[in-house]
């Protein structure tokens, strides 16, 4: 578990099921992806949360309001699929509830989880990736004081072209 000022990162619950699904059941939440995720999806994806986190001691946290104990996302440190243009390697990524948008949860949520990835993980290079006009998550990238990697960019024949951040600790 990790605690910051407003928040706190932690491993996924049966319970968590039902608002991670919500959300990424949002057509807004999910504008930058091909679709919103149906509920099959989504579960899968929180199996794959848990499974890292269990195994490697690191994943996609829930992000949860300290005050209220609020579902507001999550974020995390995921290992970066064999396939995947910038293989091998480890991503940083987040997901917010619209509710939670433009408060700097995702700006706070991320830099504990680069600094537990620096400090406890020992990770010496930690990237993420968006779309292009994706301006609020390439925002929290530059608070985090990501480095752009323009050599690294790719595009994918399915969801199109991606930019690439790097931090180092």
């Amino acid at each position: 578990m990790i605690r910051t000022e407003r928040l706190i990162l932690r491993p996924w619950r049966e319970a968590d099921r039902e608002p991670f699904a919500a959300m990424n059941a949002d057509p807004e939440v999910m504008h930058d992806f091909t679709a919103p995720l149906t509920r099959a999806e989504s579960d899968a994806k929180l199996d794959r949360y848990q499974d890292a986190i269990e195994r490697l001691g690191h994943g996609r946290w829930l992000m949860e309001r300290r005050a209220g104990g609020d579902f507001l996302g999550y974020v995390g440190i995921m290992p970066i699929f064999d396939e995947h243009p910038c293989a091998p390697g480890v991503e940083i990524g987040w997901r917010m509830i619209r509710a939670a948008w433009g408060l700097g949860y995702a700006s706070e949520g991320a830099a504990a989880a680069l600094r537990d990835g620096f400090e406890r993980m020992q990770f010496t290079e930690v990237i993420a990736y968006t779309a292009p006009d994706n301006r609020r998550s390439r925002a929290v990238m530059h608070r985090l004081r990501m480095t752009r990697d323009v050599a690294r960019d790719y595009v994918d024949p399915v969801h199109g072209a991606f930019v690439v951040y790097a931090a180092k600790p």
